[in-house]
């Protein structure tokens, strides 16, 4: 008899959880998340402030919904740039191999060299910081060569299996060949990509926005909450911990959908 998959139902259920809070944030919060004299300043959590409010007396909870939205919309965006991108450039090298394959690699390799947040940072020097487009255009180029290298090794192992030979005698083309035959059976080694690419996208967009250079005000992220709450640990340490807390339940959440995701390829229901 095959063990219940829990991580994969623990993942599921987290995931889903915080995806419907950070939706209902979209479209409502308790209070106007920049509006000032909410509350009084630094009121700790109560009924009427559940986590709650800062130095202006900003109300923490409908800040760190409109935050945690902020940010996960930017890594989403960051994961689709990363992934599609860096998903064709493997799939290119691993399929066709030879020159392609140099070419393309060695490129690939020369990104991987940098640090990803300071290539991350010298992108945002260059676009200019403060805007969610070049934060997420910066981390979305940031993320293609861990894809691509990811992608590649998936592909090149499924080239020259009996399958794709067929595929190939009865005239398919390598467009075909790619996304109906070897696509399909690389989505249990691209789907637990995509979750640790996720966590990554959030933790760089919470640096970048920490250190001042992604999200600025009046928009409110995660990481740019943090930045203000490290000046607050003795008036109000409830903004760091509601804050950090978010974000490690977010990481912590996709992470276990992703061992799920690997588990389930085992065998694990």
């Amino acid at each position: 008899m095959k063990k219940r998959n829990g991580f994969l139902i623990a993942g599921l259920v987290l995931s889903c959880a915080l995806a419907a809070l950070i939706l209902l944030g979209a479209f409502w919060t308790p209070y106007d998340p920049n509006a000032m004299a909410a509350g009084p300043k630094f009121a700790g959590p109560s009924l009427a402030h559940w986590m709650g409010t800062d130095n202006f007396g900003r109300d923490i909870f409908s800040r760190v919904l409109q935050g945690a939205g902020a940010t996960v919309s930017i890594a989403l965006a960051t994961l689709a740039i990363g992934a599609v991108c860096g998903s064709f450039v493997g799939a290119l090298t691993g399929y066709f191999g030879g020159p392609v394959d140099e070419a393309l690699m060695r490129l690939n390799d020369a990104l991987t060299a940098f640090p990803s947040i300071l290539l991350a940072l010298v992108v945002i020097s260059v676009l200019g910081p403060g805007k969610k487009r070049n934060v997420v255009l910066a981390l979305g180029l940031v993320f293609i060569p861990s894809f691509a290298r990811v992608t590649r090794t998936a592909f090149a192992a499924l080239r020259d299996v009996n399958y794709i030979k067929s595929a190939r005698l009865m005239g398919a083309s390598s467009g075909r060949i790619l996304l109906v035959h070897m696509l399909p059976n690389t989505l249990p080694v691209l789907l637990p990509a995509l979750t640790i690419g996720f966590n990554n996208a959030v933790l760089a967009e919470a640096s970048m926005s920490f250190l001042g250079i992604g999200v600025t005000p009046p928009d409110a992220s995660l990481g740019y909450m943090l930045s203000e709450a490290q000046g607050m640990l003795f008036a109000a340490p409830w903004y760091a911990a509601g804050t950090g807390l978010v974000i490690v339940l977010l990481v912590f959440s996709v992470g276990l959908l992703g061992e799920g995701l690997r588990r389930r390829d085992k065998g694990v229901l």
